[in-house]
């Protein structure tokens, strides 16, 4: 066993200096995060920072790395919830420098506003890999990604409305596209926004009415929807940025008296593939959904095994995904899947 180093140089930070106000701030900096008081010298020992439970998606993210980075196959995990707050993720960021945590996971909620902390583990010596989110940081300041290529998806969806439209006999029609995107600056949303527009770009038949943010919750979802559904008499496609949000749209425009689905007047599209997706696919309230693999665990372990041999890992990692729409075997597929 061993006594880890950060708890000692805490003790010592908050009894040095003889500045009370000082040590009782510092103090209270940390209160709230999980500390660790010994841990078998042979565990690796893991800060995560995640962002918080806003999503179906979210929660089996979190339930995955749990799974993988147990004490059993050699890790001591310490679990962070964000709550949806950057200056939580910094907290725990700098809990983790000052326990002198072995590796840190940070699933970032946006990617701005990153330098000072992560410049303060490379300093630690301590390696950050960024998961499901990036961060617009030097890349000298991580380790590696993990993730869904965000901007693929949405550029997938695109082609996916496409190929649909088409097959419609809609393909010279005028198309009225309202997007629901995810938390305002995330990996996820710039992406999928991005990617969809390529796509839309090439369509001059295709407007994209309005694109608001909704937080990537239901509860967001359902209420951007309502606003959108007051705001335009006729609205061909809603774009939702994960499925929970399209979850919210849908009961927003069956409240308002409004169709969507397959046999329905307005095309849904969304992210996440949960099976929650799948079971709406099922009852015609969505046409198509484009898979983000939360199953980041089993790949986080691959990758910090790796590096604890002195092993080289590639600096961006993609997980493998699909997509799915009503065309397919949906309750065979649902039976398969994993979350």
């Amino acid at each position: 066993m061993r006594m880890k180093r950060g708890i000692v140089a805490g003790a010592a930070l908050l009894l040095c200096g003889g500045c009370a106000a000082g040590n009782m701030q510092q103090k209270q900096q940390y209160t709230g995060m999980q500390e660790i008081t010994e841990v078998d010298e042979n565990l690796i020992v893991v800060g995560f920072s995640q962002v918080g439970s806003e999503s179906d998606w979210r929660n089996a993210h979190t339930q995955s790395v749990k799974e993988a980075l147990t004490e059993e196959n050699g890790f001591y995990l310490i679990f962070e919830d964000a709550q949806q707050k950057q200056e939580n993720q910094i907290k725990a960021l700098r809990s983790f420098i000052l326990q002198e945590v072995d590796y840190i996971v940070l699933a970032p909620i946006v990617e701005t506003g990153w330098e000072a902390v992560l410049q303060e583990a490379k300093d630690a010596g301590i390696p950050v890999i960024m998961d499901d989110r990036m961060a617009d940081v030097d890349e000298e300041l991580y380790t590696c990604w993990l993730g869904t290529n965000a901007e693929k998806e949405g550029e997938d969806a695109g082609l996916w409305l496409e190929a649909y439209l088409e097959k419609e006999g809609r393909a010279e029609e005028k198309i009225r596209i309202v997007t629901i995107q995810g938390t305002t600056g995330a990996t996820a949303q710039i992406g999928r926004t991005n990617g969809f527009d390529k796509v839309l770009r090439r369509h001059d038949n295709w407007e994209m009415l309005e694109m608001l943010d909704g937080d990537f919750t239901q509860a967001k979802g359902q209420e951007v929807m309502e606003t959108l559904l007051e705001k335009y008499a006729d609205i061909d496609v809603v774009v939702c940025e994960n499925d929970n949000m399209a979850f919210g749209a849908v009961d927003a425009i069956k409240e308002a008296g409004r169709t969507c689905g397959p046999d329905g007047d307005i095309i849904i599209l969304s992210f996440d593939a949960v099976k929650a997706a799948f079971d709406a696919m099922i009852a015609g309230d969505i046409n198509a959904v484009f898979e983000c693999n939360p199953l980041h665990g089993p790949k986080l372990q691959e990758i910090i095994n790796s590096l604890a041999a002195g092993k080289h890992v590639d600096k961006i990692q993609y997980m493998e995904e699909a997509y799915f729409d009503t065309t397919m075997d949906l309750e065979s597929i649902r039976e398969t899947r994993a979350y």
